[in-house]
């Protein structure tokens, strides 16, 4: 068994001529949850288009050892099918009928949604809507998730709820996840270990490795410090001081 799924090794990869990443090495541990933060336009969804093999790298070596599954940063479920067909799409690899049912009344109850099995997306709100496509990527038979940006457009309070969610479920359906955000407070409240990248090309300027259960409280002393240590390296310490000990 691999203990690396997810390693890349002295890759480069450009967009013509702008350089995003130049001999990249990272290792990501089987079953660890790993956050990538960093400026705007840096590469982090490059990262994953890496992992996931939408995108050759220009030299170097990406490996993913397993079955992986993206959620995106936009809505993905299909607007005609309703929440229980949406999910069976993660069991494709099901095929006894009877027992696709079963998974799938176990994904609705698992996401707190049993009653909404046959409502459509557009009769759900943004929040369950997300909680239905992790179901349907926790769903399947992967090893890998790939999150990018999974909560942004939603309002605080339920990317709070969301957060919380997702712990949850990765209790249940441990997978080997990295996640693409934007919110310093996501990483630090999620990850086992979060990267900060820097500009492009980007390198990983600050690792730091968080030692604690989830699912976790935002006032937490760890989760602070993190907050406070990320905003550092990114330069941001002073003017979001006051954002980050809300």
């Amino acid at each position: 068994m691999n203990d690396n799924p997810l390693r890349l090794d002295n890759v480069s990869f450009s967009f013509g001529s702008i350089a995003v990443f130049q001999n990249l090495s990272l290792a990501v541990a089987r079953g660890e949850f790993v956050a990538v933060v960093g400026p705007s336009g840096c590469g982090k969804t490059t990262l994953l288009d890496l992992f996931s093999q939408f995108r050759e790298p220009v030299s170097g070596v990406v490996e993913s050892v397993g079955g992986v599954r993206m959620v995106y940063q936009h809505d993905s479920l299909f607007p005609w099918q309703t929440v229980s067909q949406n999910i069976a799409l993660g069991l494709s690899h099901v095929t006894d009928q009877s027992e696709r049912r079963r998974r799938v009344g176990e994904m609705l109850s698992l996401i707190n949604l049993e009653q909404f099995g046959d409502a459509y997306p557009h009769q759900l709100s943004g929040g369950m809507r997300r909680r239905v496509e992790l179901a349907r990527a926790l769903a399947g038979d992967s090893d890998i998730l790939l999150l990018d940006e999974p909560f942004s457009a939603l309002d605080y309070l339920t990317r709070l709820r969301l957060r919380n969610e997702l712990s949850r479920m990765l209790q249940e359906f441990p997978r080997t996840v990295v996640l693409v955000t934007h919110d310093i407070e996501e990483a630090a409240q999620l990850a086992d270990r979060v990267l900060v990248f820097s500009e492009r090309p980007a390198r990983i300027c600050c690792e730091i490795t968080l030692d604690l259960q989830r699912p976790r409280e935002l006032t937490h002393p760890k989760v602070v410090e993190t907050v406070h240590r990320i905003l550092a390296e990114l330069g941001l310490e002073h003017k979001d001081r006051r954002l980050a000990l809300a």
